[in-house]
């Protein structure tokens, strides 16, 4: 079967550059471009509607501002600047110097026959901009390669820089020339059935990580003093059915670990039998079969078992060297650091609340009164998060509204879920990896390909620089392309530190015969991946993956290299 996928993934790869695009298809495509050009001309707030609900105003506003620059328009490039124009962003820059050759209809959309012979860079441009009129978009005829040696100040002008296509040596340089201009950078890359995308920023932070499951701020083991004194109010006694059944199950939890606290020493359930025994005193509270609100209880009880304070994640955070604050210190760490003198303040320990609460089994009256008492203490934590930050703004000697009320109010209910990440120099992980991991990867059943495939993309790079082609690139045998790409992988292992380790056979035969290709499906797929963590950057709206993220095709799988 393996074998059948390796025969299959050749063909289409001898034929991609070969595959005409029928009169049909075009038709369709431009008919595509039509429907989606009309669309453009809609209001923004309509033609954004639904990734409106996905990031907000906020961060479509951001993706408006930002200026994106493109290198190399081959298909992976394309199919990354499509999702990104559709998706509203501000400019685009399409950078590539080579003309369009008839083997280009077979894996990129954005060209058609009367295309062939002209300006790649040009051509998909304009077929961009049919996708999106609102888009700023522009093209310079130049080899990215050129461009990178003899103008490396270029690259500042823009938010962010997605290089494809590039080789390792080029790489490198564009790393450094963006990482000193402070640019956003991201490398991709498909070759036949496999590819990569690695994101390179100095630090990037992200208040709206928006993780898909978090724990909901209730405080229900550390209620403040006007919590308390509400629960005061309720008896888990009364006898009045209704009024039992209609108690908020976090006001039952409140006044059950506080019941649990005084006999256990203050000290919280830890153990499976310290916790089935707090539930079973939740269940002892009971006096019917059907009261949901201790059924939710019961069920969330596991809220009141997470430690008192802070995570150890934000605590990695606020201890971080950057909230010692300097003149060049930006807004995020300018309120990290108001956030850090909150906890050992006013906020006890604690971080700001977020003041929502979920649905709960309650009266009305008990609901709307238990939702006014989180958001007031939501309101005051922000209202001392925001008197600090002026403060602290006021002795750096900037203006003390250069941070808006929003952005502090963002910052205070999201402050349990603050990230920061850093990435290193494309250079130091290409020189200087982490040797464990390195060998863990080659000796795991589960990344033997993932890493096989991160070593012999970097091995094509050298074996072109050796012999001015990669391997497999042209017709004919490819016997002695297949030796020379083992002994050039072999190389780079030991030069890695990974002396005596060596690669399957199968997936060196396989990546001689992907050569070089560009398959559209591939490209669609790592383009897709590219554009996602673009509008994850700029947006600074959920969190980038960290790592060199690496697609086999053959498996279809897709797995994270931390190198």
């Amino acid at each position: 079967m393996v074998g059948l996928c390796f025969w299959l993934g050749r063909s289409l790869i001898q034929s991609s550059a070969e595959l005409p695009i029928f009169q049909g298809d075009q038709r369709r495509e431009k008919q595509k471009r039509k429907k989606a050009r009309t669309a453009s001309m809609a209001e923004p707030k309509t033609k954004y509607d639904r990734q409106l609900r996905i990031w907000g105003e906020q961060g479509q506003a951001a993706l408006e501002k930002a200026s994106v620059c493109l290198l190399n328009c081959g298909p992976t490039g394309s199919e990354t600047l499509k999702n990104l124009v559709l998706g509203g962003i501000g400019s685009i820059t399409v950078i590539d110097g080579s003309k369009v050759e008839v083997g280009d209809l077979g894996n990129n959309f954005m060209l058609d026959e009367s295309c062939v012979g002209q300006s790649k860079a040009k051509s998909v441009c304009a077929f961009l901009q049919e996708l999106n009129d609102a888009v700023k978009a522009k093209f310079i005829e130049e080899y990215p390669e050129a461009l990178i040696e003899a103008n490396p100040s270029f690259f500042s002008q823009f938010t962010l820089v997605v290089a494809t296509q590039l080789v390792e040596e080029k790489m490198i340089k564009l790393d450094r020339i963006c990482r000193e201009a402070n640019v956003m950078l991201i490398f991709a890359r498909s070759y036949g059935l496999t590819g990569f995308v690695r994101i390179s920023v100095k630090e990037h932070t992200v208040i709206e990580s928006k993780p898909d499951h978090f724990l909901d701020d209730l405080r229900l083991n550390n209620p403040w003093p006007e919590l308390r004194e509400f629960a005061e109010t309720f008896d888990l006694n009364v006898q009045d059915p209704v009024a039992h059944k209609h108690t908020p199950y976090v006001i039952i939890l409140i006044k059950v670990t506080e019941e649990w606290a005084k006999s256990h020493g203050d000290i919280l359930p830890s153990t499976r039998e310290e916790k089935r025994e707090f539930k079973d005193l939740l269940k002892s509270k009971m006096i019917a079969f059907d009261e949901d609100n201790y059924k939710e209880a019961t069920e969330a009880s596991f809220k009141v078992f997470g430690p008192r304070g802070i995570s150890s994640d934000l605590q990695q955070i606020i201890n971080d060297s950057h909230a010692e604050l300097n003149s060049s210190s930006s807004d995020f760490w300018v309120m990290v650091a108001a956030l850090k003198d909150f906890i050992s303040n006013e906020g006890g320990g604690e971080a700001p609340l977020e003041g929502s609460i979920p649905d709960m089994t309650s009266s009305t009256e008990h609901y709307v009164n238990l939702q006014k008492i989180y958001q007031a203490k939501a309101e005051a934590d922000c209202l001392a998060i925001e008197q600090r930050v002026r403060n602290v703004i006021k002795k750096l000697g900037r203006e003390p509204e250069s941070i808006s009320k929003a952005k502090i109010k963002s910052f205070c209910r999201n402050a349990r879920k603050l990230k920061v990440c850093r990435y290193r120099l494309i250079e130091d992980e290409f020189s200087n990896p982490s040797v464990p991991e390195l060998q863990k990867y080659l000796t795991d059943e589960d990344y033997s390909v993932a890493v096989g495939f991160y070593i012999l993309l970097r091995a094509v790079d050298r074996f072109a620089a050796n012999y001015n082609s990669f391997p497999g690139e042209f017709d004919g045998p490819m016997d002695e392309d297949i030796s020379r790409l083992k002994t050039t992988a072999v190389g780079v292992l030991s030069d890695l530190g990974c002396n005596g380790s060596t690669l399957t056979e199968d997936l060196i035969n396989e990546m001689c015969r992907f050569g070089a290709a560009e398959l559209h499906a591939v490209a669609a797929f790592i383009g897709g991946v590219a554009s996602q963590e673009v509008i994850k950057l700029i947006t600074k709206q959920f969190v980038p993956m960290s790592g060199t993220f690496i697609f086999n095709g053959i498996d279809h799988k897709s797995q994270l290299l931390t190198l």
